[in-house]
């Protein structure tokens, strides 16, 4: 296990629940498929906005591939940052010139102009990128954090940022996206620019986690944001997700997706359908049900229910014929 600034430690999780609680990248089936440069390419580009708790600041995500757009010098009020997935890109930025790519992290700084475009004429090139609030990136280290160098070579945290990007991409969740993108964040702050991490001893962190814990189970259907939490007993955000994450060795959207999942089994095997399920433990919708209930227990609920349903009747069958 690592802690955000790359350091091994004794508990919690890797760079992000993704690693550990996340399907693989869905990025050819998101983008409709074909790589960069074959022939009858497209130029496409999809943009989904996830929200960092129930009612906090929007988060902008981009999932593009091109053969041949080149954009125009330009720029963003937020950091962007970017995952290169496949071919190759040029970047003209602070005066020179950046090659990212598969594998490869950018990062631009807010209000600096750069481009973009194919780095040959028959490759395209395609990523994932993120466009985030100068806060994000503060929250656990002191000071606004400088880049110096844009392109990074980080493959642990490129792989983490990349199935982030797309399980959000995918289903936004808000808790989801509040509980993996600071810790992300600040893994890319702490190990690739030059601002001071802030002190990671959180005292009392089990008492910590296990009120943020109940309020979220008592909270399953409109769970509060993470930051409201932090700000209840007196934390940030970061202070509050650190704390979790070392005392229940996941983060807090990971616990409730597991905590829902135990209440839908109990729907299903007293006779809802999954569907219904979903909706009374607060998923999303039946396929983010069946997302996290094959996750934890290695089928979909429709097995699940189905399997129950056949035992219950085998069984009423041979207490009849006793």
């Amino acid at each position: 296990m690592r802690e955000p600034d790359g350091r091994r430690a004794g508990t919690g999780d890797a760079w992000d629940g993704a690693d550990k609680w996340a399907g693989a990248d869905t990025w050819d089936k998101g983008v409709g498929g074909g790589g960069p440069g074959r022939a009858g390419g497209r130029e496409q580009a999809f943009w989904t906005r996830a929200t960092l708790g129930g009612t906090g600041r929007p988060l902008d995500l981009l999932t593009a591939r091109f053969d041949r757009h080149r954009y125009a010098p330009h720029a963003h009020d937020e950091f962007t940052i970017g995952v290169c997935v496949a071919g190759a890109e040029v970047i003209d930025y602070r005066g020179g010139r950046i090659r990212p790519g598969p594998g490869s992290i950018v990062v631009l700084g807010p209000g600096e102009a750069h481009t973009g475009g194919p780095a040959a004429t028959d490759d395209g090139y395609a990523y994932r990128a993120l466009y985030a609030e100068v806060p994000l990136l503060t929250e656990g280290t002191l000071g606004i954090p400088d880049f110096r160098e844009p392109l990074l070579d980080d493959p642990e945290l490129a792989a983490a940022l990349r199935r982030t990007h797309a399980e959000l991409s995918a289903c936004p969740d808000p808790l989801e996206t509040e509980s993996r993108i600071p810790w992300l964040l600040t893994a890319l702050a702490r190990r690739h620019s030059t601002a001071r991490h802030v002190c990671d001893t959180i005292p009392g962190a089990g008492h910590i986690a296990e009120a943020v814990r109940d309020r979220l189970a008592d909270e399953l259907l409109a769970p509060p944001s993470l930051a409201a939490l932090a700000a209840d007993l007196g934390l940030s955000r970061y202070q509050l997700l650190r704390a979790f994450r070392t005392s229940m060795g996941m983060p807090p959207y990971a616990w409730l997706a597991q905590y829902r999942v135990n209440r839908a089994r109990c729907l299903l095997e007293s006779g809802h359908r999954p569907a219904e399920a979903a909706a009374l433990v607060g998923f999303a919708d039946q396929a983010h049900l069946t997302r996290w209930f094959r996750r934890v227990l290695g089928v979909t609920p429709a097995a699940y229910r189905n399997s129950v349903v056949s035992t219950v009747y085998r069984n009423s069958v041979q207490d009849a014929g006793r």
